[in-house]
């Protein structure tokens, strides 16, 4: 058994299942989710519900299991005061780093998996069975089903604008930093000398701010419609042909999903604004980063 401490938004638990699914094939074994994060409420929630997974809660009982060590107040004191952090158990792995992790394919079985796991080289060796199990359990209806159609029947560019907390929270902003117009418009540039006629369908958590400041000369849809609905947002990204995304892992799965074998994606090169982040790993290497 492996359990996946999920914690983030939808762009992060996708990454902690994916990782989590790919150590469970390897051992032959099932995975189980620890979805405790949720539980008392904040901006995010848990969301794999959506989706064909193994959704397998795990219960209260395996946690402790696998994360409690026997230790007196003294030993816990003196292993945080000697290493800085908590001592683990054995069967409880931490990643705090957001690089890949070549070690983690050495991982054992029956472990409790905590990190961010943000790139496709955890889950690659299994991206089919990744790739079905992420498609959203509902069909598409209404206004999803129309957009879907269109973006499937033209030359359709995901064009993903990441705000909100980025702008707003201090701490966030200082860490992730925000993707420049400049970044956008040399995107749609390298984008129009692919093909003549794109059709961009801008994706954002400030929508208005697209509308006033992206000037774009091609036919534009702003996606403005779903309240909140962060897994049909992603479906609709993934029926795209082109994607230009930020520097979100949200972003980062809309245009992973899209099936299309020629598909073109552009990330920004600096995915961090802190140039101490190592994010080695974070994008695939057939993707152009700008």
């Amino acid at each position: 058994m492996i359990i996946a401490a999920l914690k983030g938004g939808l762009g992060n638990q996708l990454f902690q299942y994916a990782a989590a699914r790919s150590l469970a094939h390897i051992h032959k074994t099932i995975v189980k989710l620890d979805t405790t994060a949720y539980y008392y409420g904040g901006p995010r929630q848990y969301e794999l519900c959506h989706f064909n997974i193994q959704e397998n809660i795990v219960q209260t009982s395996e946690i402790t299991k696998f994360t409690k060590i026997k230790q007196n107040r003294f030993q816990k004191l003196f292993h945080t005061f000697l290493h800085n952090r908590p001592k683990l158990s054995p069967h409880h792995i931490r990643y705090n780093k957001i690089r890949f992790y070549k070690d983690f394919f050495n991982l054992p079985d029956n472990i409790y998996l905590e990190g961010y796991f943000q790139s496709e080289k955890y889950f690659i060796n299994i991206a089919d069975i990744i790739r079905d199990e992420f498609k959203a359990k509902n069909e598409l209806t209404g206004k999803n089903k129309e957009i879907a159609g269109l973006m499937q029947n033209v030359q359709s560019v995901n064009l993903c604008v990441r705000r909100g907390d980025y702008v707003t929270n201090p701490k966030a902003n200082q860490k992730h930093g925000i993707c420049s117009l400049d970044y956008y418009y040399r995107c749609i540039e390298m984008v129009s000398k692919k093909t003549k006629s794109p059709h961009f369908f801008v994706f954002s958590n400030d929508i208005d701010w697209c509308r006033d400041n992206l000037k774009i000369e091609y036919p534009v849809h702003y996606i403005d419609h779903q309240q909140d609905k962060a897994c049909e947002d992603l479906r609709l990204m993934s029926f795209c042909k082109y994607h230009i995304i930020a520097n979100s892992t949200f972003h980062w799965w809309g245009a992973w999903l899209a099936p299309y074998k020629d598909k073109i994606v552009f990330a920004t090169e600096n995915w961090f604004a802190r140039s101490d982040i190592n994010s080695e790993g974070m994008i695939p290497d057939n993707w152009i980063k700008l």
